[in-house]
């Protein structure tokens, strides 16, 4: 489903990525862990052609997303669906709105038929008839929940989530958690998960990959990562204050 090749980027001075390599099954639940500021939503945003890299490729379903004109490159990324870290609704928006709001921009499906897919993504996330609330009257849960309805109502392939549990409490986060796994299964999609929550990691992934000084250091299932021999990966997914990794690594 995706590969990503020598994957390089660098902010003035600081390099971020650095010749990454990382191959993402379709179907499958990746999770990509690291410290805070490591580069995973970085990441994320040239998996989805937010940011071009300054050197590597990222390939999708055979398209590399380096090289398209912003056209096709548009086109391409009505097959993601994205749950942003703090769920980026639109306050002056419904919730019904906020969920359609990429069916009607990006398509020319009939009213009826956007409302009608709303009302399916909202029931799939546990939020039927909530159409016509305003973002203010939602739970930090529920408004996870609404960015999620977003992120699948327009059936995609692959869906990025940034954060999914940050800022919840842990029977909220575990919830999330499970509506990851179930949406995965159910829709038969790619998700992509970035976290440093463990928690999170162990719950959702078939594969874990650790980030850290902008390049894959290990990947494997959650056992295999939960009994790793590495010290930097040991230390990390154990959240030991000693070790190889250093406040300013």
């Amino acid at each position: 489903m995706i590969e990503i090749i020598n994957l390089s980027k660098s902010f003035t001075s600081s390099k971020v990525l650095d010749n990454l390599n990382l191959i993402i099954n379709s179907s499958e639940r990746i999770v990509i862990i690291g410290r805070s500021g490591c580069g995973k939503s970085v990441l994320l945003k040239h998996i989805i052609g937010l940011i071009k890299p300054d050197m590597g490729q990222v390939i999708i379903d055979g398209n590399d997303m380096t090289r398209l004109e912003e056209y096709e490159m548009d086109k391409l990324r009505l097959s993601f669906g994205m749950l942003f870290q703090g769920a980026a609704l639109f306050d002056s928006m419904t919730v019904g709105e906020n969920v359609g709001f990429k069916l009607r921009e990006h398509t020319v499906i009939s009213g009826s038929e956007i409302r009608k897919k709303v009302a399916d993504a909202l029931e799939l996330v546990g939020l039927k008839g909530i159409e016509n609330l305003m973002p203010s009257e939602l739970s930090g849960g529920m408004k996870k929940r609404v960015g999620l309805a977003r992120a699948i109502c327009n059936n995609p392939k692959i869906i990025l989530y940034d954060e999914p549990t940050t800022g919840l409490d842990p029977i909220m986060a575990d919830a999330i958690n499970g509506l990851i796994v179930d949406l995965n299964n159910k829709l038969n999609v790619t998700s992509i998960v970035v976290t440093h929550d463990m928690v999170s990691a162990f719950k959702i992934a078939d594969r874990i990959a650790m980030l850290y000084k902008g390049k894959i250091i290990t990947i494997g299932t959650p056992d295999e990562i939960k009994n790793t021999k590495d010290p930097i990966v040991k230390q990390f997914i154990t959240g030991a204050a000693k070790g190889p990794i250093t406040e300013d690594a």
